[in-house]
């Protein structure tokens, strides 16, 4: 017997996850909706049947809440890298602090002893072209008769036909039309299957990562729309290290002018997808460490220097830790651009520490972690073997952080002084945030 047809239903949206999908409650078993806000009566299909939930799409708003805006996005539902353009910032950022709060109870078993304001791009537009570090999938499709160039769509693994992209920095975000009729016009078309973009403050690059080599004419090409575009063209043919130049920039560059600094970056670097709202955070990370003249300062998982390098003018020696050799020798070639003597950058892999290692036990007095969405569980499980007074934990990952800050606040001898978000993916349900500990 064949399976049942599925027909459209309508239902009443109860509640919102933080990733911005509605939630049916009512039904006995939830389903999720994507794109419905609470008390919204809407027409759905249920796409997926689980033992738990059941997942719908969205076919029509009977009933719109008050709270929804119009999204700015012509892809908006399809494309799966924004999922929250149908409500406004301040709605946005509720949902991301709530989420926070709920990690924090529901898995650390705590609460701040004071929230930290939202940290945000408050200019008029700072919550679109924001995103200056991004991969672009490409995929030549012939029943469209044309290459897409762009993000998955939401519900399948196909690339989103869009024409710009509203999150992009420009000039990338008004370059996507452009990018699929170079790329369909290369001899390689169905060899290229994503794009590296990198916006720096002095220079844009694209690395496009090749699977056959292109021909003679291909390059051509590709030198003429670097040319035309002002934006610097790299092949990849392999790992990160064998990217080539064809029109390079002399260097991808990016400033923190609260310090007098700019950091130099390579295009497949980790860096912070937001630039403006880098510069707040790492303002404001300094600030909350309370960093002075005479302090020592450990910084775990310290990137290309991001935080490092602006705490070394503020303190008296910071050492930062890095997991990834290239990001080291970035680390150490930008201390040296800035004129900064008292940074020193090691690598080591701070996932498999055994609480032997030397840096460990060097007597410091402030303590930073950035780690990735793994959190950083091995650093705080041996905190009180480091020592420091003070910690400030930058999260890209609620749920990882609550975790650490239980084993913080209950068996490391710290209190959770302040916590808040950092909205770095405007209209997005990423949630970064930020908490301070102070040992008791």
């Amino acid at each position: 017997m064949g399976r049942k047809k599925r027909e459209p239903e309508t239902a009443r949206i109860d509640a919102l996850t933080h990733d911005g999908r509605g939630i049916v409650a009512d039904t006995g078993k939830k389903i999720f909706v994507p794109g419905a806000l609470p008390g919204e009566f809407v027409r759905i299909l249920r796409r997926k049947r689980r033992k738990n939930y059941d997942e719908a799409e969205l076919l029509e708003v009977l009933e719109s809440a008050p709270t929804r805006i119009e999204p700015r996005c012509a892809v908006f539902g399809t494309c799966g890298g924004c999922s929250l353009q149908h409500l406004s910032a301040e709605d946005q950022r509720s949902i991301k602090q709530k989420t926070l709060a709920d990690n924090l109870h529901r898995i650390g078993k705590l609460s701040p002893e004071s929230w930290l304001a939202p940290l945000y791009d408050d200019a008029a537009d700072g919550s679109w072209n924001y995103r200056r570090r991004a991969r672009l999938a490409v995929k030549d499709v012939h029943a469209k008769g044309r290459v897409l160039v762009g993000f998955r769509e939401a519900r399948a693994p196909y690339v989103c036909d869009m024409r710009r992209c509203e999150v992009l920095e420009e000039p990338v975000a008004s370059l996507l039309e452009a990018l699929s009729t170079l790329i369909g016009n290369l001899s390689i078309r169905s060899r290229l299957p994503q794009i590296e973009v990198a916006v720096g403050d002095n220079a844009t690059a694209l690395v496009f990562r090749v699977l056959d080599p292109p021909t003679a004419d291909d390059l051509e090409r590709l030198e003429s729309f670097s040319a035309v575009h002002g934006i610097g063209v790299g092949l990849q043919p392999g790992g990160p290290d064998s990217v080539s130049w064809l029109a390079g920039p002399d260097e991808l560059l990016y400033s923190l002018p609260e310090f007098d600094m700019d950091l130099r970056f390579e295009p497949t670097d980790f860096i912070q997808v937001n630039g403006r709202v880098n510069r707040r955070m790492v303002a404001r990370a300094v600030d909350l460490l309370a960093v002075e003249p005479e302090h020592r300062v450990l910084d775990l998982f310290c990137g290309i220097g991001n935080f490092s390098l602006p705490l070394a003018r503020r303190s008296l020696q910071v050492l930062g830790i890095e997991g990834e050799g290239e990001q080291v020798q970035r680390a150490r070639d930008n201390a040296q651009r800035n004129g900064i003597d008292n940074c020193e950058f090691r690598q080591s892999d701070l996932s498999v520490i055994d609480g032997n290692e030397s840096w460990l036990k060097e007597g410091w007095d402030r303590l930073l972690l950035d780690p990735a969405r793994s959190g950083a569980d091995a650093i705080v499980e041996r905190a009180s073997v480091i020592g420091a007074e003070r910690i400030v934990y930058v999260s890209c990952h609620p749920a990882t952080l609550a975790r650490d800050a239980g084993t913080l606040v209950n068996q490391q001898g710290y209190r959770l002084e302040a916590a808040g978000i950092i909205d770095m993916f405007p209209h997005t349900g990423h949630v970064e945030s930020l908490a301070v500990f102070q040992k008791r």
